[in-house]
């Protein structure tokens, strides 16, 4: 690519990005106005039959409307989960597998997409106590890795043949801004998403991505406020709505003189919420990973309409739990006057809802409310609103109760066969959990001062970083949803004291839900004492490689045999190599590349005014040295005929039984190999799709040649080896893989320290890393699971106790 194409490439991709963000802004607005639709339509029916029934005495008529509506809306929810299993849950989890480095089946795809739009969309109107956060952020990342290909493999179209972004680290950038356009559509938080995206998935961080990221953000969070303004106020380009959730406005009354938002005093009991914010996180936690167990014991192998039964028992259990606990254990609240005028807060919530469909009147007298429907009565969102702005009092029994009912059923909630988020119910939870200590504080202590608000806020932190032990992203994103710059240094404290004591139990939800999975996903860095392993210690020895000149029979067997992703690219080392040049085109043209490069080498060794002669390595010998090497007995000679014919053509036939490797000898495994370079998988099958070969009677040079735009055309669904059609191929044609390997790979010294190899490993998003030792021969290769912490462990206690 010339500078001038560059420059294209760049601004081509300066448009995608903000393609991505409005994008994301769309889906989240079609979500947020049907969500509203559907749940304004279900309140209000229920609320006049409850207020109907309530003097007719047939409340039963109106919890059977209800369930009508609830059981409708998640079954529709489960049947999108069975169409697309990868659509349950808040899709965070994969998401965050999949900018660390793992292809996780059809987390990217558009009916994917669109499984989870109407799932959460179905599962929030519902009923259950999920978010619809969670899955904006899947969402976003589904169309930063679909929009930039212009191709769908769901509907199995191509929109235009695009030549850009054909390459896997092009798709992994606009996931990461999708990802956080998804988190800055949900909170109208762009910073916070930009730094999500950093902190909770990409392993490859650079300036440029950086701004790319923040821009994307920005995109989704300006499309989204620009169009649910005008939608709910007429007001079109006002920006007056940033997110999906809003807080609202922190202020205390103008007539209460002594009240502030927070002192220094407070801090302490901000610190002790932390505390207790980490442990019920942890608990929280706990419970659910015991019942994602039972799920994969007892509901994932049966057949999935118990999937579909477990969803709708839990939204009868949710419903019955709402209503009756509406209906009998409420409390009649007095009214404040603040709570009928409404403050700049109420203000703002009376322009998308009437106050009265926010403050719930069940069987209370005028002038009261009923403080426990208030809360579960209503959308998710005017309930976090009504416990961090209402002025009025919720009774400390009210409180617990809603707290422990709802701890109990967010936790069965998530994880099963629906699209749900977890970020909105920990929220109402903690914020339940702060309006609590505040009243306790003020009631029993008399501290007067006491912003309940901002207790509530601080307990809402509390309770969401003791479950998913966000720090950096989750600090910005509450900053910037409270558009109180104020609350910086409380929120950063309670989260941090919140992270540090639920770690000391178990670790978030969300890497609870990859470890159950079995991903190998790289942490930031490996623990202080994984620097006495070396490469050596971690490597695997036992190789799979491929020669640069291979019979198409032996290709064929080792793709079909391995599910390796790449493989290495060597030559061997032996003392009478003219011998076997004779009269074998295949191993003369191996030979011969192994020669060119092995004095390419020489000549930099000769310019770096060395002898050759007293370099190590037995294949520079073998091509340097004047003297003619003794000859070898005949029955020698016999048997390194029969391991070379054995390497060359190890397999019988075009279908092995077993792996290529089994019956081989430790002679042969461990033979000397000179590293060439790394060939992918997916370029080995293009070469065998396309014909790339040529017969032993013709020069390599007769070969034909594939152009990177035809060997990235297939992506990023490459042919299967097992979809060759092997009735075309000539199993004793050649293929020359020089022209299409990586010649200079990242390589580490077998010397060389875990800790160095895993930072490379990661922040170069490497999938393959070979070990190559002082004369180019390679001894190994790293993956990903030679990294992994249980891996990890397991080579340090067999390290200790051979010292």
């Amino acid at each position: 690519m010339d500078k001038k194409g560059g420059h294209k490439y760049e601004a081509v991709k300066w448009i995608m990005v903000f393609a991505t963000g409005v994008c994301t802004g769309l889906v989240g607005l079609f979500v947020d106005f049907f969500v509203r639709l559907f749940t304004q339509l279900k309140f209000g029916v229920v609320q006049t039959s409850v207020e109907e029934c309530s003097q007719k005495g047939c409340l039963a008529l109106s919890l059977l409307e209800l369930l009508g509506f609830n059981l409708t809306l998640v079954f529709l929810a489960s049947l999108l989960v069975l169409v697309e299993p990868v659509a349950a849950g808040s899709g965070i989890p994969e998401i965050k597998c999949y900018l660390n480095g793992v292809k996780v089946p059809g987390v990217v795809r558009l009916r994917t997409l669109l499984c989870k739009v109407f799932g959460v969309l179905f599962s929030t109107a519902g009923g259950l106590f999920v978010g619809k956060e969670g899955p904006m952020i899947h969402s976003g990342a589904v169309l930063g890795a679909g929009l930039p290909q212009f191709q769908s493999i769901s509907l199995r179209k191509t929109l235009f043949n695009f030549p850009y972004f054909r390459s896997d680290r092009d798709k992994r950038d606009f996931v990461s801004a999708g990802a956080a356009a998804g988190v800055a559509a949900a909170f109208g938080a762009p910073i916070g998403g930009t730094l999500f995206s950093l902190e909770e998935g990409s392993s490859f961080w650079n300036q440029g991505l950086t701004w790319k990221v923040l821009f994307c953000s920005m995109s989704a969070t300006f499309t989204l406020n620009f169009f649910r303004s005008g939608i709910q106020f007429g007001s079109w380009g006002s920006f007056q709505l940033p997110g999906l959730l809003n807080f609202g406005e922190f202020k205390c009354s103008d007539s209460d003189k002594k009240c502030h938002l927070w002192t220094a005093v407070d801090l302490g009991f901000f610190i002790v919420m932390g505390v207790l914010g980490g442990l019920l996180g942890a608990m929280f936690n706990c419970l659910n990973k015991r019942l994602a167990k039972y799920r994969v014991r007892n509901v994932l192998p049966k057949p999935k309409l118990v999937r579909v039964l477990e969803s709708l028992l839990v939204s009868l259990v949710t419903t019955v739990v709402v209503f009756v606990a509406s209906m009998v254990l409420g409390e009649c609240r007095q009214m404040s006057s603040s709570g009928q005028t409404g403050n700049d807060s109420f203000r703002l919530q009376a322009m998308s809802e009437d106050v009265n469909s926010s403050i719930k009147t069940f069987f209370c007298p005028n002038e009261t409310y009923n403080d426990m429907a208030t809360l579960f009565f209503n959308p998710q969102e005017s309930a976090i609103l009504q416990l961090f702005h209402q002025d009025g009092t919720f009774s400390p029994v009210t409180l617990v109760l809603f707290f422990v009912l709802y701890f109990l059923l967010a936790c069965w909630t998530y994880g099963i066969s629906v699209p749900s988020g977890l970020f909105v119910p920990s929220l109402l939870c903690g914020a339940a959990f702060g309006r609590l200590v505040a009243n306790v504080l003020k009631s029993y202590i008399g501290l007067g001062h006491i912003y309940s608000g901002t207790f509530a806020l601080i307990g809402a932190a509390a309770f969401l970083g003791g479950v998913v032990r966000m720090t950096i992203s989750l600090t910005v994103i509450l900053i910037e949803s409270t558009n109180e710059i104020t609350y910086g240094l409380p929120i950063m404290i309670t989260l941090m004291v919140a992270k540090w004591t639920g770690d000391f139990f178990n670790k978030g939800i969300y890497d609870i839900h990859v470890g159950l999975r079995g991903v190998p996903l790289l942490e930031w860095e490996t623990e202080v004492e994984m620097d006495k392993l070396r490469a050596s210690d971690i490597m695997e020895p036992n190789l799979t490689y491929v020669y640069p000149h291979t019979r198409i029979q032996s290709l064929v067997s080792i793709l079909r045999t391995t599910v390796h992703h790449a493989f290495p690219v060597v030559t061997e080392n032996r003392g009478n190599e003219k011998e076997f040049m004779k009269g074998n085109q295949l191993v003369s043209n191996n030979i011969r590349f192994k020669k060119s490069s092995i004095l390419t080498r020489a000549g930099e060794q000769r310019r770096r005014s060395q002898s050759m002669k007293s370099y190590p390595s037995s294949e520079l010998r073998n091509v340097c040295d004047e003297n003619v090497a003794p000859e070898e007995p005949a029955e020698k000679e016999d048997l390194l005929q029969q391991m070379l014919e054995r390497r060359y053509t190890p397999y019988p036939n075009l279908y092995p039984d077993q792996s290529p490797s089994e019956d081989w000898t430790m002679e042969e495994r461990f033979r000397p190999l000179t590293f060439h370079g790394l060939i992918l998988r997916s370029q080995l099958v293009t070469l065998l799709v396309r014909g790339v070969c040529y017969s032993e009677s013709q020069s390599s040079a007769s070969q034909p040649r594939l152009s990177y735009a035809e060997m990235a055309e297939d992506y990023p669904r490459c042919p299967d080896i097992h979809d060759l059609d092997l009735t075309l191929l000539n199993p004793r044609m050649i293929v020359d893989v020089t022209p299409y390997m990586n010649p200079s790979p990242f390589t580490v010294s077998p010397n060389a320290h875990v800790p160095q190899v895993f930072n490379l490993f990661r922040t170069m998003g490497l999938r393959h890393l070979p070990v190559v030792n002082a004369v180019g021969e390679v001894v190994g290769i790293i993956t990903r699971h030679n990294l992994t912490n249980e891996f990890l462990q397991a080579q340090l206690r067999q390290h200790c106790q051979t010292i």
